[in-house]
């Protein structure tokens, strides 16, 4: 819970470009507190706090292994102590810091020149109002508007930049759910390695647009585009260009394909017998081998009728 808390206050602080929320920078920094109670009792044990923690699955490493550290000492018969311990993530312990036996150790203490804050609730309403829509309002509305699962969803609004470059690429493509399945694998698989910003890369949500009008048409297959696709981040150039020059178009014409699985079976009669005879587990055999024959370009929904047709016709 913790931890997802964490995120979720990242997250939000974020999309309101408030922070970059770089821990490891201090501009997001916490600490962990606890303290554990025997079930059926009421007042709560000695307060443990936790620091060096740099990251939120440190949190929850650090927490997991408090609560346990100190289920232990008061099972055993002994007193948690009051004090301040630091988390080591290399042995996936909490480890003492300091002793603080009183309140006081705490310098808890009031501030005399610190007035008192008033704000208007115009000026509360105002910041409202200029507030960008949320990470929790854009989930529920990419699944409501685009029927996106809501696992794509989270994924997707885990930043305010990413959340853009979907939406645009799902414009420029108008096939939401394709479109969210090219920027959760291809391009997040790219932003990551490169440790690169949704827009800061090469390939322009308009761009990734059109690569999902290509494989939608059926010019391109889901394979050829995946080298559409690595040849846009490197070379800048646009999806269509690439297939033209490259000849990358997908080959759909029926007498071609019809062709390729007549020469493919001709050469594999061991095989066709092994299907006839009920081994269905060889179509895949048969599917590779004309996708080969046909150098990568053959419509594979085409392929896999075509060769069902002819496999079952004797």
């Amino acid at each position: 819970e913790a931890q997802d808390y964490l995120t979720a206050l990242r997250t939000l602080l974020l999309y309101c470009r408030v922070s970059d929320g770089n821990m490891e920078e201090g501009s997001l920094r916490c600490d962990a507190n606890v303290s554990i109670r025997p079930r059926g009792t009421t007042a709560l044990g000695t307060r443990i706090e936790i620091k060096n923690l740099n990251s939120f699955n440190n949190v929850r490493r650090a927490l997991q292994h408090e609560i346990g550290r100190q289920r232990a000492v008061v099972g055993a018969g002994g007193r948690v102590e009051q004090e301040t311990r630091l988390w080591n993530a290399e042995r996936a312990e909490t480890v003492p810091m300091r002793g603080k036996e009183e309140a006081h150790d705490y310098r808890y203490f009031p501030d005399p020149d610190l007035r008192p804050l008033r704000i208007a609730a115009e000026w509360v309403e105002g910041v409202r109002a200029s507030l960008p829509e949320l990470p929790a309002e854009r989930r529920r509305r990419l699944v409501a508007a685009h029927g996106l699962p809501p696992y794509d969803a989270s994924v997707l609004t885990g930043s305010r930049e990413l959340a853009d470059y979907y939406e645009a690429a799902a414009a420029a493509c108008g096939s939401p759910k394709a479109a969210s399945n090219w920027v959760m694998t291809e391009v997040l698989r790219k932003l990551n390695e490169a440790r690169m910003d949704p827009g800061d890369a090469p390939v322009t949500p308009q761009g990734l647009g059109e690569l999902v009008r290509l494989i939608e048409s059926g010019t391109l297959s889901g394979k050829l585009a995946k080298e559409v696709f690595e040849r846009m981040w490197s070379g800048r150039e646009s999806a269509a260009a690439i297939v033209e020059h490259e000849g990358l178009r997908q080959v759909s014409d029926e007498a071609a394909i019809r062709s390729a699985v007549a020469a493919v079976l001709a050469a594999s009669p061991d095989q066709v017998r092994s299907y006839r005879g009920g081994r269905a587990a060889a179509m895949g055999w048969f599917v590779g081998q004309v996708m080969k024959h046909m150098g990568g370009k053959a419509n594979p929904q085409l392929v896999n009728r075509l060769l069902k047709e002819t496999l079952d016709e004797h």
